[in-house]
């Protein structure tokens, strides 16, 4: 009887080739038994999942992991999956009367919750702004839908989301998109729980060289900018943006990226502890 495998992540674009592969039986025929499930509060809540044993497998923004990590989670880094990086939109509600990035020192960001990428990347956003530390407060919100009404009802006057997924937002007229804050590193990986990392090797090897084969070919599959346009309710000339501009990963991350990655939040205070990079990266002949 095949184990049951659980992994979770966001309900967005870049997670369709876990979808395709599933649909089509890919894991079964490895004799993997995988079964996802959409966290649309993002990596905070994931986190809390993966530490409770509720799952074993996520794929969260690199920052998320580097802070859960420095927090105590027991986890790896098995696989990047991203490489290129994530394009955080700054959105403000359509009616603010805040028309620029500098304006919002010392305003309020929703964030879905502390440790996640919306929280991290305020932090990121604020040092490249040259915005004193005290300049950042927060509203948690939980999910974008919860930073609709905090921005609807002002009790938060800034949100930090990933710009495609909140682009039908801005095209509806609900907010408005003063900037961009792309991540400074690969924006994705694929986490493992260490117990599972340590216990099923074979497992996880087995899954990564499957979904490797279908995020290496999913660009060419056909009319698979009309599936994601469709399926994210995205516009047609946003998704093949979106298309050009991200790059899928077959590959380990690199140590040096994980230490940059480490050494940039803990210069914002940011880390409770500075874990090593070595220690975070899955190496299956390391066991």
């Amino acid at each position: 009887m095949n184990r049951k495998i659980q992994i979770i992540g966001v309900p967005e674009h870049f997670n369709l080739p876990w979808h395709l592969a599933m649909d089509e039986g890919a894991f079964q025929q490895r004799g993997i038994n995988l079964e996802w499930s959409d966290v649309p509060e993002g990596t905070g809540k994931m986190v809390e999942l993966l530490n409770s044993g509720k799952s074993d497998l996520a794929i969260l923004l690199t920052e998320g992991f580097v802070r859960a990590v420095s927090e105590g989670l027991q986890a790896v880094i098995a696989q990047e999956y991203i490489a290129s990086p994530l394009l955080w939109g700054v959105h403000v509600h359509a009616q603010s009367p805040y028309t620029t990035q500098a304006e919002l020192a010392y305003k309020k960001a929703a964030i879905s919750r502390y440790g996640s990428g919306s929280h991290l990347m305020a932090f990121v956003h604020g040092k490249n702004m040259a915005w004193p530390e005290d300049a950042l407060q927060f509203e948690v919100i939980n999910t974008l839908e919860g930073a609709v009404e905090a921005l609807t009802d002002q009790r938060a006057d800034y949100f930090m989301w990933e710009k495609f997924t909140t682009q039908p937002l801005v095209d509806q007229g609900v907010f408005r998109r003063v900037g961009v804050c792309p991540t400074p590193w690969p924006c994705f990986v694929i986490v493992a729980r260490a117990d599972f990392a340590r216990d099923e090797p074979g497992l996880l090897s087995d899954l990564l060289e499957t979904i490797n084969g279908y995020t290496a070919e999913f660009k060419q599959i056909p009319s698979i900018d009309r599936t994601l346009a469709n399926h994210y309710k995205q516009t047609l000339a946003d998704i093949r943006e979106w298309l050009l501009l991200t790059r899928w990963s077959q590959s380990q991350l690199k140590t040096e990226t994980l230490v940059s990655v480490i050494d940039t939040l803990n210069e914002l205070n940011l880390l409770k502890n500075k874990v090593p990079a070595q220690h975070m990266l899955w190496n299956p002949k390391v066991l």
